[in-house]
């Protein structure tokens, strides 16, 4: 049975009232969570998720074992911001600008107990300025752990990330699944810190 997508109407009214803030027209399916899910890497305990919409990803992390004492959640909406506290009591939800995560990461506690080891992304990065992209990936690698991972998903034929933002903050990609059970189809990109091979120095030159 098609599990429903709680919040449906919540997501599609703040996408009426502010398309450009607002990555999709949908929630992400569950095609879509499971896929991002997946891509943790093994033993991820400690989450953090930007852009939490009405909670599609976030229900599906908390399926897959992480606590939610052990996960952050980020809106910049409002409204689903106040819809997320109140449908996942015990987890940090908390209302902001992805560009301040580790400020506020820091003053809700989450990162007390150090650094997250995966951050799974909703946030429509492909319809960003590469400056914007930057300053947005920069704080969220602020808050990973040395080999932790950033997980993207995005609706266009090409990776969400700019080269020039790649290049500048030193990041490697892998793609991962494409879901086509989602409106409308979607594919998931994971990014990690490029680790120089032996022999090269820390800003990659021979």
């Amino acid at each position: 049975m098609k599990r429903s997508r709680p919040g449906f109407f919540t997501f599609f009214w703040q996408w009426l009232k502010n398309p450009l803030r607002t990555a999709g027209v949908v929630p992400s399916s569950v095609e879509l969570a499971e896929a991002m899910v997946s891509e943790l890497p093994d033993g991820t305990r400690r989450v953090i998720e930007l852009g939490g919409g009405t909670g599609a990803i976030t229900r599906e992390l908390l399926a897959a074992g992480i606590r939610a004492s052990q996960l952050l959640v980020l809106e910049l909406n409002e409204e689903l911001h106040s819809h997320l506290h109140a449908r996942f009591p015990g987890v940090h939800v908390v209302l902001g600008d992805a560009r301040s995560l580790p400020e506020l990461a820091s003053s809700s506690g989450f990162l007390d107990d150090g650094p997250a080891d995966a951050i799974v992304s909703g946030l429509g990065l492909l319809t960003m300025p590469p400056s914007l992209q930057r300053e947005i990936i920069a704080a969220a690698f602020g808050c990973l752990r040395a080999d932790g991972v950033f997980v993207q998903f995005t609706y266009g034929p090409a990776a969400p990330v700019a080269d020039s933002v790649m290049r500048q903050l030193k990041l490697r990609v892998h793609r991962g699944e494409f879901v086509l059970r989602n409106v409308p189809p979607a594919t998931v990109y994971v990014y990690s810190r490029h680790v120089p091979a032996s022999g090269h120095d820390s800003n990659g030159h021979d």
